[in-house]
């Protein structure tokens, strides 16, 4: 037993020399990643150290290992407050009607694109899509509320014509998802394009001559030719944006707020703005409680998720 334990000894310690001298050759290919490491290692697992502030009741002068626990006080505080209901429920149906009208028109799009045999037009449908990506939040929220003001804004002029009354779009609860979403579609349809249609740059030219050769139509060889060749790129993507269903971004739902459409448009993430750094008496440990019960969730999903698509088509994350 001794010999061996040696001889083991022996190998491990071959094999990190080799390691390290393979480490020394390559040692340009290591300093690389290093910055990105780096930031990785302070800002994405950094600040995991606060997340014990959802078990404390944080004390600025006591800071947050001085704050006493209280376990899972404010996660219950959450779950019974008027808000949850309002909040989550919103959260939960905008990024559903945003997954289900948003996700297929980029494969849409992008099937369109690849069966278009005018290069100078498919060129000028990319190029008029893909611009309003480049848009900012800030300015794409502004040229919604000039679009939908109810006395300058092009849309209820048009409605005038028609001798209707003006509409206050942006103060109509009911109205506010709708507007969202498909303003955000509008924005990013286009760019999200750009994944398809580098897949459907991989499909193999011989299955669509097999498939002409055959008689197959051009609607028939994009049902099944490119869309299963797609398949797999389609379910990762959807796996992704399962994962984020409960992270609706922040900037653009708080800019278009107002006290008029607060009661459909209070998310998650302008909840606990809200509740953190808005309020006169902030409330960072209760904060805290509910982003980390909004990671949670969006954790098991994204998991859930990749074992229904490992199990069904045999493509998953992991």
């Amino acid at each position: 037993m001794s010999l061996q334990t040696e001889i083991t000894k022996r190998q491990i310690a071959s094999h990190r020399l080799g390691s390290l001298r393979q480490m020394k050759l390559d040692y340009q290919l290591y300093l690389i990643i290093v910055l990105p490491f780096a930031w990785l290692m302070i800002f994405q697992y950094g600040p995991m150290y606060g997340l014990q502030l959802a078990f404390k009741n944080f004390r600025i002068m006591e800071g947050i290992w001085g704050s006493p626990w209280v376990g899972f006080e404010h996660f219950i505080k959450f779950f019974e407050s008027h808000q949850f209901v309002r909040v989550v429920g919103n959260t939960l149906w905008i990024s559903f009607y945003e997954l289900l009208a948003g996700f297929p028109i980029p494969i849409i799009l992008a099937l369109a694109l690849n069966a278009t045999m005018r290069t100078r037009f498919k060129l000028t449908v990319q190029f008029i899509t893909y611009m309003p990506y480049f848009i900012s939040t800030v300015v794409m929220v502004g040229i919604i509320l000039q679009f939908l003001n109810p006395r300058i804004g092009i849309v209820n002029m048009g409605v005038g014509l028609f001798g209707m009354e003006p509409i206050n779009f942006m103060g109509e609860p009911t109205m506010f998802k709708s507007i969202y979403v498909w303003s955000g579609i509008w924005q990013s349809a286009g760019w999200g394009t750009i994944i398809y249609l580098a897949a459907l740059s991989a499909v193999s030219p011989e299955l669509h001559e097999a498939a002409t050769i055959d008689g197959a139509s051009r609607l028939q060889r994009i049902r099944h030719v490119d869309i299963p060749g797609i398949m797999p790129t389609i379910i990762t993507l959807l796996i992704l944006n399962m994962g984020m269903i409960m992270g609706i971004g922040f900037e653009k739902i708080f800019l278009m707020q107002n006290p008029l459409n607060i009661s459909s448009s209070e998310v998650i993430s302008t909840y606990v703005y809200s509740v953190s750094l808005a309020s006169s008496a902030p409330n960072y440990s209760f904060a805290t409680a509910i982003g980390f019960f909004n990671s949670l969730v969006n954790l098991i999903l994204i998991m859930t998720v990749n074992q229904i698509a490992k199990k069904v088509g045999e493509t998953s994350l992991w």
